[in-house]
């Protein structure tokens, strides 16, 4: 399912049983590369929140990619070299014209503000110049405005949520557990992060968070 059927919930439609939202966030290339081929074997659909400002242009790679772990992603991205490891808009247009995929905000540039500037007003400043850029980039590039907005880092705080909505975004993903609930607060919508586990944990914990006595009971023992 995408994030059309997200909004459903949240206004209390029904959806078909065992409906389920796969996201991924940044943008790598290893979506394109493992992701991509899968979903589209199996007429699957994800939900990818992009870091707009670390895509680039050039034509859709083809043949036998490289796709580094998440750390050496990460050392290439701060050294300069987004395009070895990240998407192209290419690929992304792709990706989404085959119906595979549907691309959201994860920001313009991944920066948690609330570490980089310590007055608030300034931070503010700076959070709304990101996601206005990541929202505008969106719309220029794939002729559609985004209301949906992941957190880097799935950090976010009061301040943060204002200017996300200042900014047009209504529905905001965080990494917390949280059980989501129909005309609930589209503003913190938990999702469960997998981390490479494997399956059986991941139909052991949608099978929890599907009962929602049950899921709050374990989230409020567990935390976020």
């Amino acid at each position: 399912a995408g994030l059309d059927e997200v909004e459903r919930f949240y206004r209390g439609e029904p959806l078909p049983a065992k409906t389920c939202v796969i996201t991924f966030d940044d943008g790598y290339l290893d979506n394109y590369v493992h992701a991509f081929p899968v979903l589209r074997e199996f007429g699957m659909k994800a939900v990818l929140f992009i870091v707009t400002g670390w895509l680039g242009d050039g034509p859709a790679r083809q043949g036998d990619l490289e796709t580094p772990n998440h750390n050496a992603c990460k050392q290439r991205i701060a050294a300069g070299d987004t395009d070895s490891v990240m998407l192209r808009w290419s690929e992304v247009e792709a990706m989404a014209g085959a119906g595979a995929f549907e691309f959201h905000s994860h920001t313009h540039s991944h920066t948690r503000w609330d570490q980089q500037i310590e007055d608030p007003a300034a931070r503010r400043a700076a959070l709304v110049a990101d996601l206005t850029a990541s929202r505008r980039t969106l719309a220029e590039r794939l002729g559609r405005d985004s209301r949906h907005l992941c957190w880097p880092q799935g950090y976010y705080d009061d301040a943060y949520i204002d200017a996300a909505v200042e900014c047009g975004f209504d529905h905001l993903y965080t990494t917390e557990k949280r059980i989501n609930r129909p005309g609930g607060d589209t503003r913190r919508i938990g999702r469960i992060v997998t981390k490479e586990r494997g399956g059986d944990w991941l139909a052991g914990r949608t099978a929890l968070y599907a009962r929602p006595l049950v899921g709050a009971l374990y989230c409020r023992l567990r935390g976020s």
